[in-house]
């Protein structure tokens, strides 16, 4: 199951604790940690942090200078994230919204990119690659 923490997590490792606290959710029987996957925070710290996709998708307009710092970008908040790439786009004729535009852009996003940005994106991987 692919989604977004939501909020910063703690360990990163420990996902239906995360769940737990933040949204009561409960555990399934014999369900692992390794069947949630999180984007941490949210989809959108996926596309804020490759800035090379971002400026290729939205071209003119675009103020990446709008957008948080990519560091320690898993700890910032949902909010923040989000209020940062839609500032960012708003000069954009193509600006960023949830829905159709949000996932053209999520596309673009580049795995390498993410890897060395996210430690939630390389457990992704890890948790991937050890299942396939």
């Amino acid at each position: 199951m692919l989604i977004d923490s939501e909020e910063p997590i703690e360990d990163i490792e420990a996902t239906w604790t995360h769940l737990a606290n933040r949204d009561r959710w409960e555990k399934p029987a014999n369900a692992q940690d390794q069947q949630v996957l999180l984007m941490t925070t949210c989809m959108e710290t996926w596309i804020v942090a490759d800035r090379t996709a971002l400026s290729r998708h939205y071209s003119n307009g675009f103020q990446e200078n709008a957008l948080p710092s990519l560091e320690n970008l898993e700890s910032r908040s949902r909010d923040n994230v989000q209020d940062a790439l839609i500032h960012a786009t708003r000069n954009c004729t193509n600006k960023y919204s949830k829905g159709k535009r949000s996932f053209e852009v999520l596309a673009k996003v580049s795995p390498a990119v993410l890897k060395e940005k996210l430690p939630s994106f390389v457990r992704f991987l890890r948790i991937l690659s050890e299942k396939c």
